[in-house]
């Protein structure tokens, strides 16, 4: 069991190292890939699109407003990199699964490449778009909706580009117009949407407004589709109940916790969330017949690893990250992403079961 206490002003015990606040979302990923060759073989897969949020956030909003500071980065990256961790995230992850570098972030003007895909996830975005009440409360302007808008503008330029100029420079640092609609498109973002309604509303508002969000959701899948997409690697959102920021920060009033001393009901909300995205998953297979989508079930990877924490290793002094589960109460360490990123890379969690490196379309469609 695991509780949390306050300590110099962190979180000590398996789960936080770092006392900050950060907004956690979903993102969206899209993998661009060739034929699926065979069953043994699986895919190869050029490039990845993201879309998201501070849990796939690679540069974004560091690039757009102001860097992260130490001691952000100092895990693997020795700096700051733009991340919302000690290290990587589970995009980085599933990049290396894939055999391809780190994604650039969209915004980040510094030596971007954009060869092997982009990242349009930004920290602090939501699916609805971003109204007063939610900038005003903190969060992002890069909602998914302005998300796809800089996707579809870099999909057209990239295009423009190729057709005028087929220099060096555009061949490596572009992706080949081809490659757009042989992708993998993995959307893994709402968490912040629920975290905005219960920092600012109820928990009966919040159980109300899911079916609306969800809907726009399916809005942003099916403007993708249009551009091209085909293959969906769709996260779910993961347990909001058990993020220090509200299990310790800013508890409710009057809550029940669990055995692993997670708000109850701030849970059951997020798999309230899941089960309605579930269901539109399923539905969108219905309407949109030349894609693949897979649902990933991230919750219960990382409620697995919480409820076995000190199983998995995840106890230590506070000063070791590689230990611990949260970073900053609201953002997953490098050690934490990479056990949840080994745990749903195989397929295991996905319905249907389908791994990341056999995920790719079989069709020869036009981009």
């Amino acid at each position: 069991m695991h509780r949390f206490s306050l300590f110099r002003g962190k979180l000590e015990g398996p789960w936080c190292i770092n006392n900050g606040v950060g907004a956690a979302a979903i993102g969206v990923v899209l993998i661009t890939a060739s034929l699926l060759v065979g069953p043994s073989w699986g895919c190869h897969i050029p490039a990845i699109y993201n879309f998201g949020d501070s849990n796939s956030d690679t540069g974004s909003v560091s690039a757009a407003f102001s860097r992260l500071p130490p001691p952000y980065g100092e895990t693997f990256f020795g700096k700051p990199s733009g991340r919302y961790s000690d290290g990587r995230l589970i995009i980085d992850f599933i990049a290396e699964k894939l055999g391809l570098p780190f994604l650039s972030a969209y915004l980040d003007s510094i030596k971007p490449n954009f060869r092997h895909g982009a990242n349009f996830g930004a920290s602090g975005s939501t699916i609805q778009p971003a109204d007063a009440k939610l900038f005003g409360a903190g969060f992002n302007p890069l909602s998914l909706n302005i998300q796809l808008l800089q996707f579809e503008q870099f999909k057209d330029r990239t295009k423009e580009a190729f057709n005028q100029d087929k220099s060096s420079w555009i061949k490596n640092n572009l992706p080949r117009p081809e490659e757009f609609s042989k992708a993998l498109y993995t959307l893994d973002i709402g968490q912040n949407d629920l975290g905005f309604g219960l920092v600012q509303t109820t928990e009966e508002q919040v159980r109300a407004s899911i079916p609306n969000i969800i809907d726009m959701f399916a809005v942003a899948v099916k403007k993708l589709y249009q551009e091209g997409a085909r293959t969906f690697w769709i996260h779910n959102t993961g347990p909001t109940g058990c993020l220090p920021f509200h299990a310790v920060w800013n508890r409710p009033k009057h809550f029940k916790s669990d055995q692993n001393g997670c708000i109850k009901s701030y849970n059951q909300l997020a798999q309230e969330f899941n089960k309605q995205l579930k269901d539109k998953v399923f539905q969108l297979r219905t309407q949109l017949h030349h894609a693949v989508l897979i649902y990933v079930d991230i919750y219960t990877a990382k409620y697995a690893l919480i409820s076995e924490a000190e199983k998995q290793g995840f106890a230590s002094p506070l000063s070791d990250p590689s230990k611990h589960i949260s970073w900053d109460g609201a953002h997953y360490t490098e050690a934490a992403n990479k056990w949840v990123a080994n745990h749903i890379v195989n397929g295991s969690l996905s319905d249907p079961p389908i791994s990341l490196t056999k995920s790719c379309h079989s069709a020869d469609l036009p981009s």
